[in-house]
C-alpha cells in the first residue's frame, strides 16, 4: 500500500511506475539458469531497472529480514548480463507492523545493494512503524500524515541525488 502511494508523493516532473510483479518468478537455480536461461519475469524486471532512471525499493520487513520473494528477484537479476542494479541510483523504503518499521530488513536490502554495485540514496531514510495503523486498507493507500511527509521529502531529495549523479 505504501509503494501505491508513491505516485501521489512524487515530486513535479517525477514520475514512478510500478515494477513487474515478481510473484511469478521462480525460485533462483543456477542449473535452471544454465539450461534454460532466464524466465521471461527476470527479463522484463530487469528491463524494467534498466530503463528507470532510480529504483525505489518498498519492502516489508519478514523475520528480521528482506522477504524472500524480493530476495529471490533480486538474485536473479543480478545474474542478467550487464547487471541493471551496477550504478542505478536506488531509494529504500520499509515497512513493518513493529517500531523499528523495517530497519533490519532495509540494513539487510544496502548490504545486497553494495555488492550490486547500486548508488544507495542515504537520507532521509524511510521506516514505517507500525504499517498496520497508518494504512487504509480499503483504499490501499497510507494515510499517516507524517509518514507521508517523510517519504514526500524522500521522493524530492532522490529526485535531486538521480540528477546529480545521472542514471546508469
Amino acid at each position: 500500500m505504501i509503494a501505491d502511494t508513491l505516485p501521489d508523493l512524487a515530486p513535479d516532473g517525477v514520475t514512478i511506475r510500478p515494477a513487474p510483479p515478481i510473484g511469478a518468478i521462480p525460485l533462483y537455480n543456477a542449473d535452471v539458469q544454465t539450461r534454460d536461461g532466464f524466465p521471461q519475469a527476470v527479463t522484463d524486471l530487469a528491463e524494467a531497472v534498466r530503463a528507470a532512471d532510480g529504483v525505489v525499493i518498498v519492502s516489508p520487513e519478514y523475520n528480521f529480514s528482506v522477504p524472500g520473494v524480493l530476495k529471490n528477484a533480486i538474485d536473479w537479476v543480478s545474474r542478467v548480463p550487464d547487471q541493471p542494479f551496477k550504478d542505478r541510483p536506488v531509494a529504500l523504503q520499509s515497512a513493518a507492523t513493529g517500531m523499528l518499521g523495517g530497519a533490519r530488513a532495509q540494513y539487510h536490502m544496502r548490504q545486497i545493494m553494495v555488492f550490486l554495485d547500486a548508488l544507495v540514496f542515504t537520507k532521509p531514510e524511510v521506516f514505517v512503524s507500525f504499517a498496520g495503523q497508518k494504512v487504509d486498507a480499503a483504499a490501499g493507500r497510507l494515510t499517516d500524515e507524517d509518514a507521508r511527509k517523510v517519504i514526500s521529502a524522500q521522493l524530492a531529495g532522490f529526485a535531486r541525488f538521480v540528477h546529480r549523479v545521472g542514471a546508469a
